[in-house]
């Protein structure tokens, strides 16, 4: 009963040994297999590290792993997978961060890179790496309801405080429906304008009604400037 008891605290007080030399002999291995260049084996063991132990497996990448090594960006994959299926936003974005100048070109990874950034409230920046995504591939469904999207509601934004300064005039002489009038084909010919060519490559990959409201939304701004 007293061994039973005395297991039993080494079990509640000391989990992390339990689990710390497989994860050590994994990481070892992990080396082995960089050192021998077998790559797909490192980035599998290293695959398992992380599943073991997640936070020891990133210490190691961070200081262990040259970023010129071939089984870096499966690695960096492996924690940016682990840490955004945790939701662990921030942890995961560093990592696909990682990996969008690793893999500059590839839009899996840019694709990801972007959803986090949108996340965290950082549009502008998934803005860009969409952008970056359309010119590697121009017909990526989700980059062009983005950015449609994205400029869609930036130009309805003007257009609406626009409306809101033009409708302070109680009777709008000549001169100042003139100066809205132009106002409001600046924003047509540049935020809705590439809105709608964004939103019209969507719907030409992807049937949708709400896509199509839009355009049509677009159209009737348009028809007032003409």
């Amino acid at each position: 009963m007293k061994a039973l008891s005395s297991l039993f605290v080494i079990l509640l007080f000391f989990p992390a040994a339990l689990f710390s030399q497989p994860v050590d002999e994994t990481l070892q291995k992990v080396s082995e297999a960089i050192a021998d260049k077998r790559w797909d084996q490192a980035g599998n063991l290293f695959r398992e590290a992380v599943s073991l132990d997640a936070t020891k497996a990133e210490a190691y990448y961070q200081k262990e792993v040259q970023k010129t090594c071939e089984a870096c960006p499966s690695m960096a994959f492996e924690l940016a997978t682990y840490y955004k299926a945790n939701r662990n936003v921030e942890k995961a974005y560093t990592f696909y961060k990682e990996l969008t100048e690793l893999v500059p070109h590839d839009v899996k990874y840019l694709s990801s890179c972007a959803e986090l950034e949108v996340l965290r409230g950082n549009e502008q920046e998934a803005l860009g790496l969409y952008q970056r995504i359309l010119n590697i591939d121009k017909d990526n469904l989700a980059a062009n309801i983005f950015v449609g999207n994205y400029y869609y509601f930036i130009a309805d934004k003007e257009k609406g405080l626009l409306d809101k300064n033009y409708a302070k005039y109680k009777a709008p002489t000549r001169m100042q429906y003139a100066q809205y009038h132009n106002q409001l084909e600046q924003i047509v010919i540049s935020d809705y304008a590439k809105a709608k060519t964004y939103l019209a490559k969507v719907l030409q990959l992807f049937p949708s009604t709400e896509i199509k409201k839009t355009l049509d939304k677009i159209s009737q701004v348009e028809s007032i400037v003409k």
